[in-house]
């Protein structure tokens, strides 16, 4: 779709799984004309990646934990950070709010409602997230990335559209290459991930679990680690004992490149993790983060390991010598590798920030609209769960 220029505000919580889609549909809706503003918290605001042309705007959040003496405070910062919204709103007038989950956007969705501006939800994860879950109800739409998402009422199909999880360009862009040549004695390049702080179990478990490979097979490895700071010495010391060529790092600003070189990735399953394996098509295996919400990491593996494209061990299982035999069923065969690759890569949805883009902007109206608005919402009730439910749902009367 295209037409006149428009003004969306996005919200994010101040993570790269809700900012990473952010950036990339905002960097979309600037291609087509657009002006953006972007919502977040003081965390949000730091993490790399964000697009040049994109303004931020702090707000408080609010969070409510299991104590209900700490509620009041949250609720405050909730009320506080609508305020802030629907100020912005007034000056910047937005078409459409587009939320990603994560506490920032509670209150500014809650600002999008009574300033009865169009709203949408993207949910990254294969189980709505606990803010989303609450909106749900109010908002105009819910964008997913999986076909089946958990926590997901069915009274919402008619507003649900699945397109994707957005990637970075540069991740997308390695599509169309061919996945690197991998032979009977060729190199095989693996890579790890732990997340963005580098998870320890990678440290302790894979450089072992490697070792435990067939001589012909461990004897043309090539590792790419990320770890956490105080681990690299350790896993260093771990590879050069067993004699396994591997770079190590804290953090890799060439992910994409290092990505587009291996031949099989071992990381958590946090759901940009999975949009890029599936978007580039690279064999994994994934162990989900145990401490997930909702177990959603689990989740976010589903799709992949029944198409045959990753494995997923569950983290009490996940053993040096679990690894190495998940790693010999799939790499003792090039061709094996190949398929997993290639079935990886079919479950991608390479057009996710077209079509999330295309959504977002049916909600944009005429040019006319944009200066007389209309009403975006359809007067229901919220509900969700969310801990202190009934005070959210008086602030969103």
């Amino acid at each position: 779709m295209s037409g006149a220029s428009r003004h969306y505000v996005l919200a994010a919580g101040g993570t790269g799984g809700h900012l990473i889609p952010a950036f990339a549909l905002a960097t979309e809706l600037e291609r087509r004309g657009h002006h953006v503003a972007l919502l977040t918290d003081a965390r949000g605001a730091q993490l790399p990646g964000k697009p040049d042309f994109l303004p931020v705007h702090l707000i408080p959040a609010g969070r409510f934990g299991k104590n209900p003496l700490h509620w009041p405070r949250g609720i405050a910062a909730i009320r506080e950070g609508r305020r802030m919204a629907l100020r912005l709103f007034e000056s910047f007038a937005p078409s459409a709010v587009v939320g990603f989950g994560g506490y920032p956007v509670f209150p500014a969705l809650l600002a999008a409602l009574a300033a009865k501006v169009p709203s949408v939800v993207h949910e990254q994860n294969a189980v709505l997230g606990r803010v989303n879950r609450l909106l749900a109800r109010k908002v105009d739409a819910i964008a997913t990335s999986y076909p089946d998402v958990a926590r997901l009422s069915p009274r919402h199909a008619g507003k649900v559209h699945l397109v994707g999880n957005p990637v970075r360009a540069g991740v997308l862009a390695l599509r169309d290459e061919p996945f690197p040549a991998f032979t009977a004695d060729g190199l095989l390049r693996v890579l790890v991930t732990g997340g963005s702080q580098g998870a320890r179990v990678m440290s302790e478990v894979v450089p072992d679990g490697l070792a435990m490979l067939p001589p012909a097979l461990r004897q043309r490895l090539q590792v790419t680690q990320q770890c956490r700071p105080e681990d690299l010495e350790t896993v260093r010391a771990r590879y050069r004992g067993h004699d396994i060529p591997a770079e190590l790092g804290t953090y890799f600003e060439d992910m994409a490149a290092r990505l587009a070189d291996a031949h099989l990735f071992i990381g958590r399953a946090g759901a940009s993790t999975i949009a890029e394996l599936t978007a580039v098509g690279r064999p994994a295996i994934l162990v989900p983060l145990p401490i997930a919400t909702d177990d959603h990491q689990a989740a976010n593996t589903r799709e992949i390991v029944r198409a045959g494209g990753a494995r997923m061990i569950r983290q009490d299982k996940f053993t040096a010598k679990e690894l190495a035999k998940q790693i010999q069923a799939m790499a003792q065969r090039p061709e094996t590798l190949a398929t997993a690759a290639h079935a990886a890569w079919n479950c991608g949805r390479p057009k996710a920030v077209e079509d999330l883009a295309d959504l977002v902007e049916s909600f944009g109206g005429t040019a006319l609209m944009d200066v007389i608005r209309v009403d975006g919402g359809d007067g229901r009730a919220a509900s969700g769960e969310f801990a202190a439910q009934g005070a959210a749902r008086d602030m969103m009367r």
